[in-house]
């Protein structure tokens, strides 16, 4: 009986090492079976992301902003209706969008599988502005001027511009920085704010004129104004805190 074992167990061995020697000489063809599967796959993926039609913009969504606006926002947007989603210009869109001088902030999705959202935040009106020329312009907390009304809306204050010169940003912003800071209680006995700089900016308290000055330290003259305020003065001058002047 041993005699007939050995003969099989030599036959198992070579029948093992064959084996084992076939499937080390397929392994490289498999691995490369395996990779061209995966690139294959990649390919496909991104022929379908980027080229194909199945993922294309065939809708704009704008959100944020009121039902008056989408119409203009989507036709100053021109997404290009078709284009793979991936493909489209975001940031070109945006900026399209940031044109129209109502809105303070624009930002792009690309909402899967073919809308493109267009996210808008409309400015929020803090002030009018009345130019010289007798004109109205809405201005919004960081001093931007964006379009102009016949009739002030409800509950905005009204400032007067000395100057077209007091039309820029930076004196709009000092304006801005006033109302900011004044106390409600402060600002009902306020009958005229007037720009004329970045750096000058007056109002009327009552029979007192009070000159601002610009931006710079706004809690500390509101203090001082509100101090002085007790006594009567025809004008208080805090454009230089440190200095105050009263006559």
């Amino acid at each position: 009986m041993s005699g007939r074992s050995a003969p099989r167990g030599l036959a198992s061995s070579r029948d093992r090492f064959q084996q084992r020697a076939t499937f080390a000489r397929r392994r490289p063809l498999r691995l490369w079976g395996y990779a061209a599967g995966a690139v294959a796959l990649v390919a496909l993926l991104v022929w379908l992301v980027a080229w194909s039609p199945v993922l294309a913009v065939r809708s704009v969504e704008v959100v944020g902003v009121p039902a008056a606006e989408v119409a203009p926002i989507t036709e100053l947007a021109k997404v290009p209706m078709g284009e793979p989603l991936a493909r489209v210009d975001t940031r070109g869109v945006a900026a399209r969008v940031a044109e129209r001088a109502t809105l303070a902030d624009v930002s792009i999705e690309r909402s899967w599988p073919s809308t493109l959202v267009i996210h808008a935040s409309p400015r929020v009106p803090f002030l009018v502005v009345k130019n010289p020329q007798g004109q109205l312009k809405v201005v919004d907390e960081t001093g931007v001027a964006y379009a102009v009304v016949t009739t002030a809306p409800k509950g905005v204050p009204v400032v007067s511009a000395a100057s077209d010169a007091a039309l820029s940003q930076d004196a709009l912003a000092a304006a801005v920085s006033v109302l900011k800071v004044l106390p409600d209680s402060l600002q009902r006995r306020v009958s005229a704010v007037t720009v004329s700089s970045a750096n000058l900016v007056t109002m009327r308290v009552g029979p007192t004129t009070v000159v601002w000055g610009g931006v710079a330290e706004p809690e500390r003259k509101l203090a001082i104004v509100q101090a002085l305020l007790r006594t009567p003065h025809a004008v208080i001058d805090v454009s230089a805190p440190n200095t105050p002047v009263t006559r």
